[in-house]
């Protein structure tokens, strides 16, 4: 059953690739590519591709949107990254920059319609050292073609209703680089009763007539062939008629391009569209093909002595002369649509696939040398396009000899076995990644988002020892139950993902019949293949990393050799992020420890507060809050200590109990304030911190407030108008002795709201604090809650939702009421 495509699909398809190639063509560039978000939006995903294979792409058809790498800092940010060399991507982004490691400039823009983002757009030219990149012109035009496509998804969404995001795993998009037609092709319709032909005006072209006289009689055709055609001409009205059909007719046309009277031939195709035999043949339609171009030059290549050859971009050989099939001893047929070092085992190394992505990304020439068994030398070398690679090769003396070796540029290198350029591509891409990743769930989410589409996996498990007996950590995949009977078994069980830990040896398992014969009685389910990877550090086993296949998958040596090498990476990587989540649940159950357990009951007035750590960063951080009751009413209190540390957070348990003493000694809220203020300068700790400090008369229905640099608490009035308090700001703490901190009088009349905050609620890169501030104000202002805690938590909905908290958050939320 024929699967049926969404019409919302076919138009999302139709609109990427529409943007990727005004994109491309647009500026100097001579590759694109369009990534959407995930549904779960934890992802960006190749979607669309002009000029560049996704093969070429490598393990960045996935991306996670935390990635430190331009086009998901792009999306996260809404900005452009213009990264004009090779020069500028290291600086900045030096991930990309290991696992691309090439000459080339970039520019990433946000897609997006409003304050909605759905991708990014990328584009990549070749780049020399020092070169400037795009004009201030073309990434305009590059910004204009990313807003213009979110406008039309958004379109595209409100009006079909059709996901706009891309699954993982999705079939990208593929607009071809522009490349010269090898032949001519124009279109006809001849009516048969009549004997007129309506052409187009590359029919007219290839026949040497002018569109505008032409009056398409079959004679005035005539008249334009060789006079000895004129018998095949008039066999080919026959076969039209009784027949329905020309097939490959050869007619030789009169070529006055350069006043001589030579001829060039060309082939006439066509067919009745009418199906029906039991009605006569009215009108034929088809086509004259001109393949001149293309011919003279296949017969001029195939007369050089060097071997020629011709890949397309993802490196399957499109053509090859006569004397590159001998030198390389392959015939046509076996390397035709295949890539060279797929086919010969002696151009398996990985560096050779590597100076082909080379020389197709940077757009440069490469040259190298390889032997060929059994000891015969040969010369490469490739001159990229966009649309292909022309590759030439002879044979040499080798690199011993370089004296009567054919002259090469300086890059030219022998490539011979040892050489393990391939597998460090995927080892330093992997390690760049893991870099970032601190705890245990980033790191099982960095290897399941490169080695899942780097090797065409679709399930991922990671178990881990705990007690002498494995323990899942980890899944992605959509089989739910895979691997469940590795669940709690112990580590001396006879079983694959056991046995390859405890051996220190990776398993590959190509079939269930494989499997079936070394482990009888495992239940395979759904999956065809398998990967067990012992994860080992320091000698110790950390846990096996098991990759699934849904399909029967053949696992090549290189493979073997990659996943082997990152199975080490991975295990380090594992138990850092271990080590790590054990100290973070300390230290956060420390910080913890020093906020309010309960909140005091105040009569008149009700109080909540939230707490929210971050979700990035190794330590933690300062924010605190407390609420102190005294003999005429109750203190509320918010602060932050800058930094995120363990010196962040002891000087916030200081500082919370120099606010604590200071207000049950009955002193003024400004001194209150100046009091903390010395005693954050006497502790000398190079640190500074804000703070806000309110004291609330209940009975009175007033309060007065004083505060340190911090941001100003938000005030909702019973009739629902809310706005940012206008306080008399005083120096953030710890700058200078002599501080003074003046309180402002507020009035809180019953049924106003004061919300107390700090600044990672309101806080994001890139943008004003006052417009986190405005749109907190607002949320307060329209916020509809039945009770006061349901008003906070609306209040840090959105960051709650966040995945990418950069800093802790504190809310205090107090309501006021009569007793």
């Amino acid at each position: 059953m024929r699967r049926l495509i969404p019409i919302g699909a076919t138009e999302r398809e139709d609109l990427l690739a529409a943007a990727v190639v005004e994109a491309v063509r647009g500026t100097s560039a001579y590759a694109g590519s369009i990534f959407l978000r995930s549904p779960d939006r934890r992802s960006l995903v190749l979607a669309a591709t002009c000029g560049v294979p996704p093969s070429l792409l490598g393990g960045w058809r996935l991306i996670a949107v935390s990635s430190p790498i331009p086009v998901a800092v792009a999306y996260t940010s809404g900005r452009t990254v213009h990264l004009a060399n090779a020069d500028e991507t290291m600086r900045h982004y030096p991930q990309l920059a290991v696992a691309l490691p090439y000459a080339f400039g970039s520019c990433s823009v946000p897609v997006r319609a409003g304050g909605e983002l759905f991708g990014s757009l990328t584009i990549v030219w070749p780049a020399s050292p020092g070169s400037e990149g795009l004009s201030k012109a073309q990434r305009r035009h590059l910004r204009s073609v990313a807003c213009r496509l979110g406008g039309s998804l958004a379109e595209l969404l409100a009006r079909t209703g059709d996901p706009v995001e891309c699954e993982a795993g999705a079939t990208a998009v593929e607009t071809p680089a522009y490349s010269a037609a090898a032949v001519r092709v124009g279109l006809f319709d001849w009516n048969l009763g009549s004997g007129i032909l309506s052409v187009d005006d590359a029919f007219c072209a290839i026949f040497g007539l002018d569109p505008s006289t032409f009056d398409g009689r079959p004679e005035t055709l005539a008249s334009c062939l060789h006079p000895g055609d004129g018998a095949a001409f008039r066999a080919c009205v026959r076969e039209a008629v009784g027949e329905g059909r020309i097939t490959a007719r050869r007619l030789r046309v009169g070529d006055h391009s350069d006043g001589g009277g030579r001829y060039r031939t060309v082939e006439l195709w066509g067919r009745a569209p009418e199906a029906d035999d039991a009605r006569p043949v009215t009108h034929l339609v088809g086509a004259v093909v001109d393949a001149r171009a293309g011919g003279a030059a296949v017969a001029a290549v195939e007369r050089l002595p060097d071997g020629l050859f011709s890949l397309a971009p993802d490196g399957r050989v499109t053509y090859a002369n006569r004397r590159a099939l001998d030198l390389l001893e392959v015939s046509a047929d076996e390397v035709l649509g295949q890539c060279l070092w797929d086919v010969l085992p002696w151009l398996s190394d990985p560096s050779v696939e590597y100076r082909h992505r080379s020389a197709m990304i940077s757009q440069a020439p490469s040259s190298f040398l390889v032997s060929r068994p059994p000891d015969q030398w040969l010369a490469f070398s490739l001159h990229p396009q966009p649309d292909g690679v022309t590759g030439r090769v002879v044979p040499t003396a080798g690199p011993s000899s370089a004296a009567a070796a054919p002259a090469f540029p300086p890059t030219v290198a022998p490539v011979t076995a040892p050489a393990r350029l391939g597998v460090m591509y995927h080892v330093l891409q992997l390690s760049s990644a893991l870099t970032e990743a601190v705890t245990t769930r980033q790191v099982c989410e960095v290897v399941s988002d490169q080695l899942l589409p780097a090797f065409g996996g679709q399930q991922m498990a990671i178990y881990v020892v705990r007690h002498k007996a494995m323990q899942l950590l980890h899944h992605t995949g959509h089989h739910e139950t895979f691997l469940d009977w590795l669940q709690g078994v112990p580590l001396h069980a006879r079983l694959p993902g056991t046995e390859s830990l405890t051996s220190g040896a990776p398993l590959f398992i190509e079939s269930q019949k494989d499997l079936a014969r070394g482990y009888p009685g495992i239940p395979t389910g759904p999956v065809s293949s398998w990967v067990y990877l012992p994860l080992l550090a320091s000698g110790r086993p950390v846990g096996t990393c098991v990759l699934g296949f849904d399909e029967p998958h053949h696992f090549t040596e290189k493979d073997r050799g990659v996943l082997t090498a990152l199975a080490g990476l991975i295990a380090q990587a594992l138990e850092r992020a271990r080590l790590y989540d054990s100290e973070y649940a300390v230290a956060h159950g420390l910080q913890q420890a020093l906020l309010p357990h309960r909140l005091p009951k105040v009569p008149g007035i009700r109080i909540v507060a939230r707490y929210l750590p971050a979700t990035s960063g190794m330590d933690i951080g300062g924010d605190w809050y407390d609420v102190i009751p005294t003999d005429n009413g109750v203190c509320l209190v918010i602060g932050d200590v800058e930094g995120h540390s363990v010196a962040a957070a002891a000087t916030m348990a200081q500082l919370r109990s120099a606010v604590r003493a200071f207000a049950a000694a009955g002193h003024e809220p400004g001194d209150v304030m100046s009091g903390v203020n010395r005693t954050l300068i006497d502790l000398d700790s190079d640190l500074l911190a804000t703070c806000c400090y309110i004291h609330l008369e209940a009975h009175r229905g007033h309060a007065y407030a004083v505060t340190a640099g911090h941001p100003a608490p938000l005030l909702r009035l019973p009739d629902g108008t809310a706005n940012a308090l206008e306080l008399d700001v005083g120096t953030v703490l710890g700058v200078d002795h002599a501080s003074a901190y003046i309180p402002t009088r507020l009035v809180l009349p019953p049924g106003s709201v004061l919300a107390l905050y700090t600044d990672g609620l309101v806080e994001k890169p890139g943008t004003d604090i006052g417009m986190g501030i405005d749109r907190l104000r607002v949320s307060l202002a329209h916020a509809r809650a039945d009770s006061l805690d349901e008003l906070a938590d609306r209040l840090l909905r959105h960051a709650r939702g966040s995945s990418h908290r950069a800093d802790d958050i504190a809310l205090l939320v107090t309501e006021h009421g009569p007793a």
